[in-house]
């Protein structure tokens, strides 16, 4: 499974903030992937939340590839044990599953400072 997020950063960014999730409505709901970007620290923080508590975050980027009023493209890969990030066809970041039921995340919410483009 691949899911592509197609955007534009606005002009005077401070964040933005994808997140797969189990179940929309309910607020203590399980995350797959929460990815946030801050432009302030130049940094691409992923985690998770199982049954209502927050994993370990992870940091390291080899690289900070967002940039004010560009056009970026986000592919998230479902791979045997991870989830692979690549940004404009470069590899950003692999994030061990830790929720093992893909099938129950049902829905991304994007927040933040971008304008999308196009969500497939």
């Amino acid at each position: 499974m691949k899911m592509t997020i197609m955007g534009i950063v606005h002009s005077k960014p401070d964040r933005f903030v994808l997140t797969l999730i189990s179940n929309p409505l309910e607020p203590e709901t399980d995350i797959g992937l929460e990815v946030t970007v801050s432009f302030r620290e130049r940094s691409v923080v992923r985690n998770a939340k199982v049954s209502g508590k927050w994993g370990k975050e992870e940091k390291n980027i080899p690289y900070f590839p967002f940039t004010p009023m560009q056009h970026f493209k986000m592919e998230i890969l479902c791979e045997h044990q991870q989830f692979r990030v690549q940004v404009d066809g470069q590899q950003l970041f692999d994030f061990t599953y830790r929720f093992q039921q893909l099938q129950k995340l049902t829905a991304l919410k994007i927040t933040g400072d971008l304008r999308l483009t196009k969500v497939v």
